[in-house]
């Protein structure tokens, strides 16, 4: 198995944030990982994005080309990426900041009102934690139970209440994710 994910956004959607707990998570699971971030000079607002192979085998090169999934956080992240997944692929794209859907017939688009389900919880920070749920409910790339114990770890001495509204987030993206 190796499967090369690409998730982009704005600068604070927290679209690196994605690659790098999904990275962790399939280590501690016991697969190889690649995680390189690319974004631009801009702290907020500016274009951000990841890439994350995740393999059972050594990983050649951290350079992701032609993923098998792209997550679009917002529409120039679609029309950047979207083109470039591998037929058979995958998009999940925030139907909130996507409003030109993709048009291709040769890969799965799953479209979720990521921004929306993100305030309903309370944060607009947990945006991607909605994104990181709808991968795993549905490709079980990692196992929710890791990403848990990590998100814990990171978050419980930091910020006790967005670690709550980010497991939300995560367990709604779940249930989006296993329903598609």
């Amino acid at each position: 198995m190796k499967i090369e994910l690409i998730c982009s956004g704005f600068g604070g959607q927290g679209s690196l944030t994605v690659g790098k707990f999904l990275a962790q998570a399939a280590m501690k699971e016991g697969k190889n990982v690649s995680w390189l971030p690319s974004y631009g000079p801009e702290m907020r607002g500016g274009t951000a994005n990841v890439s994350t192979v995740i393999s059972d085998d050594p990983i050649a090169s951290p350079i992701v080309s032609h993923p098998d999934i792209v997550i679009a956080l917002n529409q120039p992240s679609a029309d950047k990426f979207g083109p470039t997944i591998k037929a058979g692929g995958l998009l999940i794209g925030n139907e909130d900041m996507c409003p030109k859907k993709l048009e291709r017939d040769d890969i799965e688009s799953l479209y979720a009102p990521m921004s929306k389900i993100a305030n309903e919880i309370g944060s607009a920070k947990v945006l991607n934690m909605v994104s990181i749920g709808i991968v795993i409910g549905k490709t079980k790339l990692v196992k929710y139970e890791t990403l848990e114990k990590d998100l814990k770890t990171f978050m419980k001495d930091k910020n006790p209440a967005l670690l709550e509204a980010n497991i939300k987030a995560i367990r709604k993206g779940m249930e989006i994710g296993e329903s598609s």
